[in-house]
């Protein structure tokens, strides 16, 4: 069957999710930082509030995270915009996560080589109005198996006053 969406040599795009959470998972152990799967706290901007199931999270050590493994559309290094729309949505979440959480978009690193940057620096060069104050950005680099930090947030919203 064609799947013209589908990463390319991986089983579905949810086994490519599940896989890079578990990735993630690892990350945040080395660093001391134990983190479970699905954390569920309420979310919302009224009294009544929903149970949103963040993908790592630690109650304790409050933090939560979402990950997101997408790239640069193949074979042209378009704007993979759907795709985003989702970065979006998880900015909205931790804009109205409970108060006192630490909050990490952990994110594929890759490079358009046309471009000049990663995938995460043009998300915040065009969607950061969108990135509370207090969310971290990581990129996690396949190759090296590092993860670079970012201050994107930091530095934008100090631009910005």
């Amino acid at each position: 069957m064609n799947k013209p969406h589908q990463r390319v040599g991986s089983i579905s795009n949810a086994h490519v999710g599940r896989d890079f959470e578990a990735v993630a998972l690892d990350v945040f152990a080395a660093k001391g930082i134990n983190l479970q799967s699905d954390l569920k706290l309420p979310v919302g901007v009224v009294k009544n509030k929903k149970l949103h199931a963040f993908d790592l999270g630690c109650e304790d050590q409050k933090i939560i995270v979402e990950c997101k493994c997408h790239k640069w559309t193949a074979p042209n290094d378009n704007v993979p915009s759907a795709k985003l729309t989702v970065w979006n949505e998880a900015m909205y979440y931790f804009l109205v996560a409970p108060q006192g959480y630490r909050k990490i978009l952990f994110v594929l690193r890759d490079v358009s080589e046309s471009r000049g940057e990663t995938l995460a620096e043009y998300y915040v060069r065009t969607y950061g109005h969108l990135i509370p104050e207090d969310v971290e950005i990581w990129e996690y680099d396949e190759d090296s198996q590092e993860v670079v930090q970012q201050s994107f947030n930091n530095l934008l919203h100090r631009a910005s006053r």
